[in-house]
């Protein structure tokens, strides 16, 4: 599997221009950027959030942060949802290699803007050994109702 099913749907149905980028598997966004030789600062880390009343929240940075859940709260009480609970949310991904798309599996998004600065970015593609690469244009056409905001530290 090059992509997720619902990832090349998406990719297909916005026209959008990308790149499949192949890597040794890793297990977390950090370790993909060090295999893949990518400066972390590009690469979208995944972190999805619950409100306890079955609403999702996908938060998008930079592999090289770490989310600050205290500004994603001011918008409601978000927590970290067990990566258990995710597999019914992506269920064409394997597990922990969630991609930055949660419109795509029709999650709200917010976006740390050190992401939006980029000049292009690198997110997982549904699995372990494969990263979409595309511009950063490109990528907010994929997630056009997502809201930029401060999210790491």
């Amino acid at each position: 599997m090059r992509m997720a099913r619902t990832v090349q749907s998406s990719l297909e149905k916005a026209n959008c221009e990308f790149d499949i980028v192949s890597h040794p598997h890793s297990a977390s966004s950090l370790e993909t950027a060090r295999v893949a030789g990518i400066p972390a600062e590009r690469v979208a880390k995944s972190v999805i959030l619950d409100d306890h009343h079955g609403r999702y929240l996908m938060a998008v940075l930079p592999a090289s942060r770490h989310l600050d859940l205290s500004k994603v709260r001011s918008s409601g009480e978000w927590q970290i949802t067990r990566e258990s609970n995710l597999a019914h949310l992506f269920s064409d991904c394997e597990r922990g290699a969630v991609p930055a798309l949660g419109e795509s599996y029709g999650l709200d998004m917010v976006i740390d803007p050190l992401l939006t600065r980029q000049k292009d970015i690198y997110l997982e593609a549904g699995n372990h050994n494969n990263l979409l690469h595309m511009s950063v244009p490109q990528f907010l056409k994929m997630v056009p109702h997502a809201q930029v905001v401060e999210l790491s530290d």
